[in-house]
């Protein structure tokens, strides 16, 4: 019987390889120092929290966004965390965040015992809309300095927008808005490593940034995550509370505060480090896949994501806008039926079960996105 997307899935064929029984949505791609440097870590021994391949993790993302400072520590989710707790939030403030995103970033905020309040996205990036943002500030008024969302009489402890699949919001009229009412804003990061937003790196916006190294990212360590801010204070807090907030000494144990076991393992930075090295060329990949899809996509006049303007996106995760929800659930039966890995975007966040009554503005784009998109395989090709 022929298959209504069978040209489709022909193609994302051709360009994975035909001869493949499985094509992922997204795999990494060990092809430099990778196996070098792991062995060289365990040579060392030193293959815990310390050691030369954590902070040479840390210089190079330093280099590579222009940021000032990076903590290393054990994954994405930990980055944000952490952030949001230098940041200053505390139990029963509310954190805005998008409902269109990955489970971690509520939970992050939920860790705290902070409560997020949902706002929509833009449609073109599919991050957190400045337009919603506004909506929600319009709600807030300031105490002695202090911004409280009036409805709730809660403190409003920080914003929290992610730059979706790698596509940059317009993350500096956020900031502005942010900044008009004291409000940190903390970027989540975690898929837009190596994207820019009118020449600047996502993640280095904010207060802080936070990024992801797991197995399905551009680049991955295993896990790993990574921290980045301009500011000296909160890097040297977020680097004391990773390390479970032990004092420098040679021998004794004396703990200040309440710490974490957030370090970066030198196992993963090893790993890091080599993956680092081609990061540029791993995005310059993707963006020719990406380019391919668009061509290909534009000749059967169907709806893929593109960058938006002033970006320049790392193509994570290429997706396509199907006509409606059944099309939808028909393409993702099809492909992978047929081997070829797809997905829907995740659930919105504010239907999360641990959130029960969950404060949210309007979601409409969020909403329709969730129905009609779809997310395509998008490896590096070699």
């Amino acid at each position: 019987m022929m298959k209504k997307f069978e040209n489709i899935i022909n193609q994302i064929k051709s360009m994975y390889g035909k001869e493949r029984d499985f094509i992922p949505l997204h795999e990494p791609k060990f092809v430099g120092n990778e196996k070098a440097y792991v062995e060289d870590c365990i040579d060392s021994t030193f293959v815990s929290s310390v050691g030369k391949y954590v902070n040479d993790f840390e210089d190079k993302i330093v280099e590579y966004t222009g940021a000032k400072y990076a903590i290393a520590v054990v994954n994405g989710t930990a980055a944000l965390h952490l952030s949001l707790i230098v940041a200053g939030v505390k139990s029963n403030d509310i954190v805005v965040t998008q409902a269109l995103s990955f489970a971690a970033t509520a939970n992050a905020i939920g860790y705290i015992g902070a409560q997020p309040y949902f706002i929509d996205v833009d449609m073109k990036s599919m991050g957190m809309s400045a337009d919603a943002l506004q909506a929600f500030l319009n709600e807030v008024e300031m105490q002695e300095g202090t911004p409280i969302y009036k409805p709730t009489g809660q403190r409003v402890g920080a914003v929290v927008p992610m730059h979706t699949f790698g596509f940059p919001c317009e993350i500096d009229k956020l900031v502005e808005l942010c900044d008009q009412y004291n409000i940190p804003l903390i970027e989540d990061a975690a898929e837009s490593l190596g994207s820019t937003y009118k020449g600047k790196h996502t993640g280095t916006f904010g207060l802080m940034g936070t990024y992801s190294f797991n197995g399905n990212k551009t680049i991955t360590c295993g896990g790993g995550g990574i921290i980045v801010t301009n500011d000296e204070e909160c890097a040297k807090l977020a680097k004391h509370l990773s390390t479970q907030a032990k004092m420098p000494h040679r021998w004794e144990y004396n703990h200040d505060m309440l710490g974490y076991n957030y370090r970066c393992p030198n196992l993963n930075a090893a790993l890091a480090c080599a993956q680092l090295e081609q990061l540029e060329s791993f995005v310059e990949n993707k963006r020719s896949t990406a380019n391919e899809y668009a061509e290909f996509f534009n000749t059967i006049d169907f709806n893929f994501i593109t960058e938006p303007e002033n970006s320049r996106s790392n193509y994570w995760l290429n997706a396509i806008l199907l006509d409606s929800e059944d099309d939808r659930n028909q393409f993702l039966e099809e492909t992978n039926d047929n081997g070829v890995m797809t997905r829907p975007v995740w659930g919105l966040l504010n239907r999360l079960q641990y959130f029960p009554n969950a404060l949210h503005g309007n979601l409409d784009n969020s909403i329709f996105i969730e129905k009609h998109l779809v997310n395509i395989p998008s490896s590096v090709r070699l």
